[in-house]
Formats: structure tokens, C-alpha cells, sequence
């Protein structure tokens, strides 16, 4: 029977964290929590589910889900992120998978609730995650969408079942995430000397919309598939305009 430990980071997660947890606590053999020092009930409700709780300073995303990884009793790791959690199916497939001897390089599904509906288009599903690794061949890499990197070539099994996304509960969180994804892309770009011009202000966003609510079936998702295919498209002309106004001030 292999051992695995499951690695989470946290701020201010009371909303979610308990449902995260209870979705683990039978496969899981060991549970690490690296908080940036939350202010409301997340350490309270991590300690009832006897997770290794720490508190450490936040470093961007990658370098703190590094320092969770290390962390870990178990080199097969599973990642996950406060408003995710593993549906029935998925817990299965990893349960029979630590029946076996050989750590494994995993990836499954992600299907995103979003203000209450779970959204199978726009681009949103399936969101192919490779959550489920060995440690000690890869690592946290990336300043905003941070992605895995290998030591050495591997090869991932896909696992049957679905990692449940509680994303947004309102268009304002949504709105608020936005804010600072595109604090972090303008700032990105900037750095990398990129340059707005006509395109990037007035035609990307609006092929943003047409590719997330027609080519990828948004309009499927009712009312939520417009909202998401506007404020992606939106958020598409606000990095940009944060850009330009970093460039301005340069």
C-alpha cells in the first residue's frame, strides 16, 4: 500500500477548507496545511481534521506550493487548492491506486462550480489537472498560473472521476480574483517589455467572448456562460489597460 501525503495552502478559507478536507480524510495518510496566516476560522477548522497546520509567510503561488510539497511525510503528493474538492468517483480511483507498489504521475478532471452551476463549457471542462505526483521529481514553476516541471520525462495515468472547483459564489468574487490576476499579468508583461497596442486593447477581448460563449459552447451554461465569457473577455482589456498604465508611469 503506497502512502500519501495531500498538500493544500490557504487564506482565509473557512468557506471551503472543511468540505476540501472531508473529501480526503480516507485516502489521505498524511495532510499538510501551509497558511499565510489566516484571520478568520481556517486554522480552527483544519486542527478538527487533524491536519499538519503551519503557518508561513505567503511567497507567490509557486514558491509557496514548493515549500508545502517539503513539507510532506510522503513523497507521492496530492495538491490540491481550499475550494477544490475530490467527488466520490474520484477518491475510488485513487484508492485503488495506492493499492499498488509504483508511485504514479496522476491527472483527472476539473469541473468548476460557478455562483451555484456547474459550468461543462466555455472552456471550463474538462481542465485537465496533473495533481498527483512524486515530489522529488518535480516542482512549482510560474508567477500566476502556476504549472508542474519535471526532472525527467514521465508519463501520466488519467484517473476516472472529477476534482469539484468551488471557483466563484458571486460575480464579485469573481470580479475581485480578476483584479488581481491582471495586477499579476500587467506586471508580468511589463517586465517582459511587452507592448499594448490596438489589437490587444480592442480585438483580443472581444475575441476572448466570441471564443469562450460560441466556440467553446458557453452559451450551453445559460445565464453563467455569458457572465464568465464577459468577464473573461473584460479581463482580457483590463490587464492590458494596467499595462498601459504601468508603461505610462515608467
Amino acid at each position: 500500500m503506497q502512502q500519501l501525503s495531500a498538500v493544500i495552502i490557504t487564506f482565509n478559507e473557512e468557506k471551503n477548507i472543511g468540505r476540501c478536507l472531508e473529501s480526503i480524510k480516507d485516502i489521505a495518510d498524511d495532510i499538510v496545511v501551509v497558511d499565510s496566516f489566516s484571520t478568520d476560522k481556517t486554522s480552527e477548522i483544519c486542527s478538527k481534521h487533524s491536519a499538519n497546520f503551519i503557518q508561513h509567510t505567503w511567497e507567490g503561488y509557486s514558491a509557496t506550493k514548493n515549500f508545502a510539497n517539503a513539507q510532506a511525510k510522503y513523497d507521492w503528493v496530492l495538491s490540491l487548492d481550499a475550494d477544490e474538492a475530490l467527488s466520490p468517483q474520484l477518491q475510488d480511483s485513487i484508492r485503488k491506486l495506492k493499492s499498488g507498489n509504483n508511485i504514479a504521475f496522476c491527472t483527472f478532471n476539473r469541473l468548476t462550480n460557478y455562483c451555484g452551476t456547474w459550468i461543462n463549457h466555455c472552456g471550463w471542462y474538462p481542465d485537465t489537472k496533473l495533481r498527483l505526483f512524486d515530489r522529488r521529481k518535480t516542482k512549482w514553476d510560474g508567477l500566476i498560473h502556476e504549472k508542474l516541471i519535471f526532472s525527467e520525462k514521465i508519463h501520466a495515468q488519467h484517473l476516472k472521476g472529477d476534482c469539484l472547483h468551488y471557483s466563484y459564489y458571486t460575480t464579485e468574487d469573481h470580479y475581485k480574483q480578476l483584479e488581481k490576476f491582471t495586477d499579476l499579468s500587467a506586471k508580468h508583461m511589463f517586465d517582459s517589455n511587452t507592448h499594448p497596442n490596438f489589437i490587444s486593447f480592442y480585438l483580443s477581448p472581444a475575441v476572448k467572448f466570441f471564443q469562450c460563449y460560441f466556440l467553446k459552447l458557453g452559451f450551453l451554461d445559460g445565464a453563467a456562460g455569458f457572465s464568465i465569457s464577459c468577464i473573461s473577455a473584460y479581463g482580457v482589456y483590463l490587464k492590458y489597460h494596467k499595462l498601459k498604465k504601468l508603461l505610462q508611469a515608467k
